[in-house]
Order: structure tokens, then sequence, then C-alpha cells
């Protein structure tokens, strides 16, 4: 059994056949699926799918993208949906520096609120931290202690270990599976006319994933984004997440009955599933 702890199933791109897309993922064998809120009205969008079927449950949260919209009405919405039953962690939450679509200090007064009410709701925390480790750790350590997964690691190697050194959990998602880039032509006149990579995001993420201890790690495949190899271009979702794990298998020379088992474990420890 697998879980998928991030996505986003309550976005337009599943409007068409949502029903079929979460039968595949029970028919592949994912026990658990964790429908992260980005928004309030996606919040609420989750609650209502995890009602609906019991391998579901819900995050309420606000995406940094969010944080110039928010107001003392969206505070008391949010509030009360983070009461509900199904409810089983705050975020997803955090700063985006590389996109910047709200201002810096809305993102940093949005995020210490919602942190404020993982620690205030007794609940775990999801982080969206893109190019503001150092922020990030900032309002975090104004907190500790604090139970948090970050999402969609894109961090470097200093940020994982800083992490981890507070007991953080780290996700990643189906982009440790896309190789590295090459020249346009795949290989460099220069260099013997031999392949060169270009670009090795792919292959750091992979390092960090090697350095990741598995009772740390959780699946996710942040769906309808980021497919895996062989996939991508089309619209990701839950059943995918089965290419992660082979994935993170092969990476750390261990069974892929290993990974299930290990990081399935870790989600139900972390938001408390049965």
């Amino acid at each position: 059994m697998l879980a998928d702890t991030h996505c986003h199933l309550d976005f337009p791109e599943f409007d068409a056949d949502r029903d079929e897309v979460i039968k595949r993922a029970k028919n592949e064998d994912i026990g658990y699926i964790i429908n992260i809120g980005s928004s309030l009205l996606g919040s609420k969008k989750a609650l209502e799918l995890s009602q609906q079927y019991d391998f579901i449950y819900a995050t309420v949260g606000l995406h940094p993208h969010e944080a110039d919209k928010f107001d003392d009405e969206i505070r008391a919405s949010i509030e009360k949906l983070a009461r509900e039953d199904r409810v089983v962690a705050i975020g997803e939450t955090g700063l985006d520096y590389y996109k910047n679509y709200s201002k810096t200090e809305n993102q940093k007064t949005l995020f210490r609120y919602l942190v404020k009410l993982a620690k205030d709701s007794g609940l775990p925390l999801v982080i969206h931290s893109r190019q503001a480790q150092e922020d990030t750790l900032k309002i975090l350590n104004e907190v500790l202690p604090i139970k948090a997964v970050v999402h969609c690691f894109s961090g470097d190697e200093d940020f994982l270990r800083k992490c981890l050194d507070l007991d953080f959990f780290i996700s990643f998602t189906c982009n440790i599976t896309y190789p590295a880039k090459l020249s346009k032509n795949g290989r460099d006149p220069a260099c013997g006319n031999k392949p060169v990579e270009r670009d090795n995001r792919a292959q750091n993420l992979r390092t960090l994933v090697k350095l990741t201890p598995l009772d740390r790690l959780m699946l996710e495949t942040d769906a309808p984004f980021l497919s895996p190899e062989g996939l991508r271009g089309k619209r990701n979702e839950p059943a995918y997440v089965k290419f992660l794990a082979e994935e993170i298998a092969r990476i750390k020379e261990i069974a892929f009955e290993e990974v299930a088992r290990v990081t399935t474990d870790n989600a139900r420890r972390f938001f408390n599933l049965p």
C-alpha cells in the first residue's frame, strides 16, 4: 500500500473525470490520499472530497500566492474548517519568492498565522518553500517544536540538513524521475561530441533523496502537476505515486516493498491516520 500525501484533486483539471481518477488510485493500492487545501475554496472542496471517500483526507491552508487576499473573513472560515473531523493538517502554507504573486510581507504574515493555527489546533503543518529557505526557517524557529513536512522539496543540502535537524519530514515528487537535460542536440563538440549534462536539477534532487533517511521521507504527486518521466506533458494523478516509489527504491538500493511500507507508516504517524 502507498500513500499520496500531497495532491490537489479539487483542481479543475480533474472536473471531467475525478471519480475515475480516484478509482484508479484505489485500484493501484493507494491506501491514503491527502488532498491539500491551497485556497479557501480549495480547502472547502478538499473537505468535501474527504467526506465522500473513506481513504481521502483533507488539509486546510492558503498558498503564499493567496496572501494578498487574506482578510478577517477568510481567517474565520479557515479556523472553522480546521475544526472538521476529516482535516488532518494545516497547509499548504509558506513562502514563495520565485513567483512572488503576493507581497513578501503579506506572505510572512499569512505564514505566521497558519503556523500558529497549526500549533493551536494540535495539527501538523504542510510547508511550501520556494527560494525562501532562510525566511522559512526563521519563522519556523520562532515556534519550535512543531510537527511539519516540507513538501515538493527543492532546497539545497544545507536546507535539507537543517530541516532534518528540526525533526521535519521531507516529501519528494515525481520530478526526481526526470533525466538530466542535455545540450540541444544532446552532444557538445567542445567535449569530443559526447553527451553533456546541462541541467542537473533532477540529479541534485536524487542526491537529496539519498541523504534523507527513509523514516523521515514521504511520497507525493502534487497532482495535477509534475507527472513522472514518460508521462510529462500529461496530467499527474495519485495512481502515479508508484513511479515515485520505484525511483526512490532504485536510488536507495532497497526493495520497492520497503519504500511502500515505511513511507506509508510515516504518513500514518504524521497525519494521525487509522
